[in-house]
């Protein structure tokens, strides 16, 4: 079964609305609703803060604030990880960001808490905030680290001396706008207290950080947390952590003892969820005549909060793509008061890929060398910075296919030369990198008597196709037909795992499911080793298949459901399991990656500057795939966001207040269906034996990685105008463009 284009078992639950999200959730009798008062000034303190009215207002229950919230833990805690930490709400006065929630309302139905919401009064003492970015990006700190624990700076060679030295130089700076994940279900939470106890159906990405963090928060047991997300609809890591309505929710139940629901409005989530930090971005290339890199330097600063850091490893994905002697890559940030910074799909790569494979654009330009041969030029023998070999590289693989796919001979060799009656016509490329993670994953499979299987972790699915993906593995594990197994996902009871996120989810639970399924092959074999009832007694079990739910030896057969009803009536079960990638040594011995090559072709108008992407094609290196139909599909998801980067997506501030001016999707653009009229992702063939023993690597976010940059590329192929400054608008490209007579 790995390997087939399983269509999704959980799709017909969700297109005829049995699949149950955080905020539909109702089994737990009526509940109380809850709105957030955020925050109208950027920076400052409440002065004065009237709830009167508020708590008069018609079903009003409780108007929480900083003067009465109950005492919470300290997100201070010496805990490793951000998303495992307390996530104290309404502690003090202080104001950090526009939007900062100051209240809390919850009444009997929404329309009461909305209501009453409005009637409370905050006054407060401005202070000078630090909002524009383009006015402080001079003032810069070293981050200890970056994101997923990376290292900020890194050198090999003298950079500088190489970059001197060589013939063709390119020296640019490429900047990246504020973004956001918006996933289509809101950041939601129903608390239910029972007892001690208190069950938290919430929209999250990883379930036992969720948990931990809410036990954190509210100063109980973790074991008196109960975490249930069956159905996620969508996280792009801004659900990796939880965030303040889950514990303004829990801690209005366990006040009230009532359950309290409360769903981020749109436009609440531009403030309370995080964001992609904006970035400067610095690229060099020093290269010879023959396009072969000497140099290659990448510095990047970006914005973050004063109290919550988070660096974003923008300049790493340049670490390992491209060879080159002399070698430097940085992270500098300097804060701002906004919205801490966040995870946001294939965090560092998407952007700094966008930087990075633009330059190689101009390079290849200034060669006057064609885009894939440069590329293919300085490709690497070994992991350029660690000098470790990749595991399984198929950078050049990918180039060379999607370059024969998409036709690119056709590809015009002077910027502007190509129209279509007004249209001027462009292709653009890009490569795409990114790294894979192993994190620690349990999975616990049981077979039953009645010869079914179930699968258990709290492994959450957003929509990418985890409950197909898991059956898939145990029924070719077990040899049993899909409709035979059972996946059930999203609760803390079950086995541990670092859910989905970084693309680690689907590799890592389904290693650890393949596990737990040989387990449980070797110990119904060892039964019928002894058994003299069986038909396979006296066979020897390394010959053994599981097949079409029996087991077989040569011509001797059981079905598996006997085998088990004999030896284990009340079922058998066995736990597979992942380990931390620092403890793996492959991670260690080899550079382990995903790899892929975009393909753009765009119109641009030549009157207008008016931007249509015609067609797009990717080409993906991801080892073995598990299910070609929902990986394709994720492929396409990034792709379709790499466009947005490119063309659209930018969430404004607005430097007097702190606030973001386009904070709803009628104004922070996202692609829709007429943005996109062609686009194929292809998947080639391929094992990676050294990344786990399925051979699997991560998907999700490899899609976006390079994307944004194809396309700009082919705005520049089309136009002879260079954008840096993204997203590539039409007010960017029109006063470029080249004249229809000349």
């Amino acid at each position: 079964m790995i390997g087939r284009a399983l269509n999704r078992v959980d799709g017909p639950s969700k297109v005829t609305g049995r699949a149950v999200y955080a905020y539909e959730q109702g089994d737990a009798g009526p509940p109380l609703y809850g709105v957030v008062v955020g925050a109208t000034i950027g920076k400052g303190r409440i002065t004065r803060i009237d709830t009167a009215s508020a708590e008069r207002a018609p079903g009003v229950r409780m108007v929480m604030t900083h003067l009465n919230a109950p005492a919470q833990g300290s997100r201070d805690e010496p805990v490793a990880f951000e998303f495992w930490r307390a996530q104290p709400v309404l502690t003090g006065p202080d104001v950090h960001h526009h939007g900062d929630p100051v209240a809390f309302v919850v009444a009997t139905a929404f329309e009461q808490a909305r209501e009453a919401a409005g009637l409370v009064r905050v006054e407060y003492a401005t202070g000078q905030g630090r909002f524009d970015f383009a006015a402080h990006q001079s003032e810069v700190y070293v981050p200890k680290e970056v994101n997923a624990g990376l290292p900020t700076d890194t050198a090999v060679g003298d950079f500088a001396a190489g970059f001197d030295s060589a013939p063709v130089k390119i020296d640019q700076r490429y900047t990246t706008p504020y973004e956001f994940s918006m996933p289509m279900e809101p950041h939601a939470c129903l608390a239910v207290p029972r007892g001690e106890d208190l069950i938290v159906h919430v929209s999250c990405q990883i379930v036992d950080a969720a948990r931990a963090s809410i036990a954190g928060t509210l100063g109980i047991d973790p074991v008196r947390v109960h975490v249930v997300t069956p159905f996620v609809g969508g996280g792009f890591g801004s659900k990796l952590g939880i965030h303040c309505e889950t514990v303004l929710a829990a801690l209005a139940a366990r006040a009230l003892r009532r359950p309290v629901k409360v769903a981020l409005t749109r436009q609440q989530i531009f403030q309370l969820v995080g964001m992609r930090p904006t970035s400067s971005q610095r690229v060099r290339l020093g290269a010879g005549r023959d396009g072969r890199l000497a140099a290659i330097a990448h510095d990047v600063t970006m914005n973050t909060n004063p109290a919550l850091e988070y660096a974003e490893q923008t300049a790493a994905t340049t670490r390992s793509l491209y060879a080159a002697p002399h070698r430097a890559t940085s992270h500098r940030l300097t804060t701002l008061d906004l919205p801490r910074g966040a995870d946001v799909r294939a965090p560092g790569e998407a952007p700094g890929l966008l930087a990075v494979e633009s330059a190689m654009d101009e390079l290849a330009d200034a060669l006057d060398m064609d885009p894939v041969e440069l590329r293919i030029r300085n490709e690497p023998a070994v992991d350029p910075e660690r000098g470790v070999p990749y595991s399984d590289r198929h950078l050049v693989d990918c180039l060379r296919e999607g370059a024969r796919r998409f036709g690119w001979e056709r590809r015009p060799t002077t910027p502007a030369s190509a129209r279509e009656g007004r249209w001027l016509v462009g292709y653009g490329m890009s490569a795409a990198i990114r790294g894979h993670f192993q994190t620690p994953t349990t999975v616990r499979v049981r077979v039953d008597a009645d010869g079914t299987a179930v699968v258990q972790t709290d492994m959450t699915d957003l929509g990418t196709g985890t409950y197909t993906i898991l059956t898939q593995v145990a029924a070719d594990g077990l040899g049993l037909p899909p409709d035979r197994v059972r996946t059930e996902l999203g609760r803390s009871e079950f086995p541990r795992s670092w859910g989905s996120g970084g693309s680690w989810g689907a590799t890592n639970s389904s290693t650890a499911t393949d596990r737990a399924c040989a387990d449980l092959r070797a110990k119904l074999l060892d039964a019928v080793r002894t058994d003299t009832r069986s038909p396979l007694y006296g066979l020897d079990p390394a010959d053994a298949v599981f097949r079409e739910g029996r087991v077989r030896v040569g011509h001797a057969s059981e079905p598996l459901g006997e085998l088990v009803r004999r030896h284990h009536p009340h079922g058998l079960e066995a736990v597979g399991e992942t380990l931390f990638m620092g403890d793996d040594p492959n991670y260690t011995a080899y550079s382990i990656h995903t790899y892929g090559a975009h393909f753009a072709e765009v119109g641009v108008d030549a009157d207008t500057a008016e931007i249509r992407l015609r067609r797009m094609l990717g080409v993906f290196s991801v080892g073995r795939v598990l299910n070609p139909k929902t990986a394709r599909s994720q492929l396409i998801g990034g792709m379709i966001w790499g466009i947005g980067a490119a063309l659209e997506e930018e969430a404004v501030v607005d430097p007097r207040t702190g606030a973001f001016v386009n904070r709803d999707l009628a104004q922070y653009l996202v692609p829709v269906h007429a943005d996109v009229p062609d686009v194929d992702a292809v998947i080639l063939d391929g094992y990676d034996g050294k990344a786990n023993a399925l051979g699997a690597k991560g998907v999700g976010e490899l899609g976006i990685c390079g994307a944004g940059a194809a396309v700009a590329n082919a705005v520049y192929n089309a136009t002879g105008v260079r954008v840096r400054d993204f997203p590539v608008t039409l007010e960017k490209v029109l006063p470029g463009l080249p004249s229809m007579d000349s």
